[in-house]
C-alpha cells in the first residue's frame, strides 16, 4: 500500500463522517446526546468492536 492509498482512505473517511451531520443535523445531535449518556465502559466496548471490525475488514482486503 502506498501513501496515496492511505490519503485516499482518509479522505473517504472524512466524506462518510460528514454525511450524517450534513443530511440530518438533528439526528446527529440526538445520537451524540445518547452517546454522552453511556458509561465509559460501554463507550470502550463500542470502540473495541469498531477496532476489531476494522481489523477483520482490512485482513479480508489485504
Amino acid at each position: 500500500m502506498d501513501s496515496g492509498t492511505l490519503w485516499l482512505a482518509l479522505a473517504c473517511l472524512l466524506v462518510l463522517e460528514g454525511l450524517f451531520p450534513f443530511v440530518s443535523p438533528g439526528g446527529w445531535r440526538r445520537m451524540f446526546e445518547q452517546i454522552l449518556s453511556l458509561s465509559n465502559g460501554q463507550i470502550r466496548f463500542f470502540g473495541l468492536c469498531s477496532i476489531i471490525a476494522g481489523g477483520v475488514w482490512m485482513a479480508f482486503l489485504l
